[in-house]
């Protein structure tokens, strides 16, 4: 048989082949059609009905939120949800516009009614709210009537979905099945085609398929296996291969892609995961030196190429001092004045550029760096400062971090405010508003303390009365006897120092409690307190007032006293010593040898 033959032959056996195959493809393509179709009939209903709970649920959820909150936002939310729902309600009406059954129509009108009848609810307990009955709106959103009609739509919704799945795995099946058969078929045909073809073009395609093919099969393993350092050449060819080749190099930078994307994840994970065990720290800190400590831990785990400082005012808030820092060059003051930062100033955060014609903060110890400022801020109250720098003089870092760093200041911001607060409630619980001194409530509870926990560490209670207080309020003023107390409490404090704790017990009277003191040196102590009050000179006003005395009783545990008569006996000796003419102290154990003598 001559080779013509053989040719004309299989060219011949190629066109049927390739005929009938793709015919058999043709057939493949129209079932993928209705399989395609009946895929999206099965994706628009679902949706719908998904929809309308989704929608019916936000509806509600605003509806709620109106009536708790009172925020208008919510009521124009939910008009805006309203209306998206009426719009699927009416595309639910013409459902058989997308494939859906008259019983499928039947379940889509039983739910648009609920849907309204939700509706009606809800635009009910709107209007009772803004009556201004906001008990009876939340009865109406939150009652068993509006929780028993969303309960019922869900089943409905679920019953139309049931119901949609049922009719469309069916037909998709059918299609599914009948689109593969026609496929096998097709494929094997064109294999058969293929096979004679490549018979017959077995040089073309060696050298224009095969060679080419083998290169890049090593380019397309190492890039299955995520090696995207790979470099895919350029191949100028207007062919399948070179298209090939096209769609390599898009899948290789798409990868790169990715693996930056993903890098970033999982950094910006662990920078969150971060940020909120520090806040958690924070919640449970007592004192500021602790945040303070807390922020200088976490700031280079979170910010590694970021240097911090955390800065707090002081009393005053004319000055503010370094509480800690990090990674910081050097330079960084230690203290400051407030009008040094520009974010202070301003009141917001403050990025100072290298080079830029914005003003820098004078605070930092050079220009040449990207450095943020962010002043702490709680109720509209500037309590410190959080400073950063870019370590590697890059903007891209610091506009990175701008939403965390800000989210971090708020939180440290909140934290300092709390923090303060717990303490002048504290102060204002133990504290004598006027003079500073603990109060009454403070000596009962330290006298307590001692009792319960120092049996054995001696106690020396002084109980002081400011002599004819009342005859110098009534000449002077109270004004006037104000100064008086200030005053000796300051000498109280000044000389008790901190050999003992000093309280104003109530009006002119005043009790200090000395630990580890010997009688003798608490003697000392309370005559010194005595005669540097008499020799005191008070005006007020411009107004001489003259020089007040003191009357001293005191008490200690010694000699089988007790905590809990401590300052009862002390009580007593000052009762003795205004009996012996007042401006004088007067000891427990003297006036019990006194009275034993008699």
């Amino acid at each position: 048989m001559k080779i013509s033959t053989l040719t004309n032959w299989a060219y011949a056996i190629t066109v049927g082949l390739t005929f009938f195959s793709g015919l058999a493809f043709i057939l493949s393509i129209y079932k993928a059609e209705e399989e395609r179709a009946v895929v999206e009939v099965h994706l628009a209903l679902s949706n719908l009905g998904t929809q309308l709970e989704l929608d019916a649920e936000l509806r509600a959820d605003e509806a709620r939120l109106f009536v708790m909150r009172g925020d208008l936002s919510h009521l124009a939310a939910f008009e805006t949800i309203n209306e998206e729902e009426h719009r699927l309600e009416e595309q639910a009406r013409h459902v058989e516009d997308y494939g859906g059954t008259p019983e499928e129509l039947a379940l889509l009108n039983e739910i648009n009614a609920l849907i309204d009848d939700l509706e009606v609810l809800e635009k009910q307990a709107i209007e009772t709210y803004q009556s201004g009955d906001a008990a009876g709106a939340r009865d109406i959103l939150f009652g068993d009537t509006h929780y028993k009609q969303h309960l019922r739509l869900i089943e409905q919704i679920k019953g139309f979905s049931q119901a949609v799945n049922a009719r469309t795995e069916l037909a998709l099946q059918k299609a599914t099945f009948q689109s593969d058969l026609y496929n096998i078929v097709a494929r094997v045909l064109l294999g058969l085609t293929a096979l004679l073809f490549l018979g017959v073009l077995y040089f073309i395609l060696r050298r224009r398929v095969a060679l080419p093919l083998t290169h890049m099969s090593s380019i397309v393993r190492r890039l299955a296996k995520q090696d995207f350092a790979v470099e895919v050449p350029d191949d100028s060819r207007r062919d399948e291969i070179g298209d090939l080749s096209d769609a390599i190099r898009v899948f290789r930078e798409n990868g790169l892609e990715r693996e930056r994307l993903d890098a970033e994840r999982k950094r910006d994970l662990k920078m969150k995961s971060l940020i909120l065990e520090m806040m958690r720290r924070m919640q449970a800190c007592q004192e500021i030196e602790e945040i303070a400590d807390v922020v200088g831990r976490f700031g280079p785990q979170i910010f590694a190429d970021l240097g911090g400082g955390f800065y707090l005012f002081n009393e005053t808030k004319t000055e503010l001092w370094c509480a800690s820092q990090w990674q910081m060059p050097e330079g960084l003051p230690e203290r400051f004045e407030p009008d040094a930062c520009w974010s202070l100033r301003r009141g917001r955060a403050h990025l100072s550029l290298p080079g830029q014609k914005d003003v820098d903060c004078q605070h930092f110890a050079t220009s040449h760096t990207t450095d943020l400022c962010i002043p702490l801020m709680a109720h509209g109250d500037a309590l410190g400062l959080l400073m950063f720098t870019s370590l590697f003089d890059d903007r891209t870092s610091m506009d990175d971090y701008t939403a965390y760093l800000g989210m971090i200041a708020e939180n440290v911001g909140l934290a300092l405010a709390n923090l303060q607060l717990r303490e002048r409630l504290r102060k204002m619980a133990i504290c004598d508003p006027l003079t500073g001194l603990l109060n009454r409530r403070s000596l009962d509870k330290a006298l307590a303390t001692f009792s319960r926990e120092k049996g054995d560490t001696p106690l020396t209670c002084l109980m002081i009365d400011i002599d004819h207080f009342k005859r110098f309020n009534d000449e002077f003023g109270h004004d006037a006897g104000d100064v008086v107390i200030e005053t000796f409490a300051e000498i109280l404090s000044d000389t008790v120092g901190d050999r003992g704790l000093c309280y104003r017990y109530g009006g002119e009277e005043f009790s200090v409690l000395l630990t580890g003191v010997c009688p003798e040196e608490a003697y000392e102590i309370a005559e010194h307190i005595r005669t540097r009050t008499a020799t005191t000179s008070l005006s007020h006003s411009g107004r001489i007032l003259g020089t007040i005395s003191v009357s001293i009783g005191l008490a200690d545990t010694r000699d089988s006293g007790t905590f809990s008569t401590v300052r009862t006996r002390a009580d007593v000796a000052l009762l003795r010593a205004k009996e012996l003419g007042r401006n004088r102290t007067v000891s427990d154990a003297d006036f019990a040898v006194d009275q034993r003598a008699s």
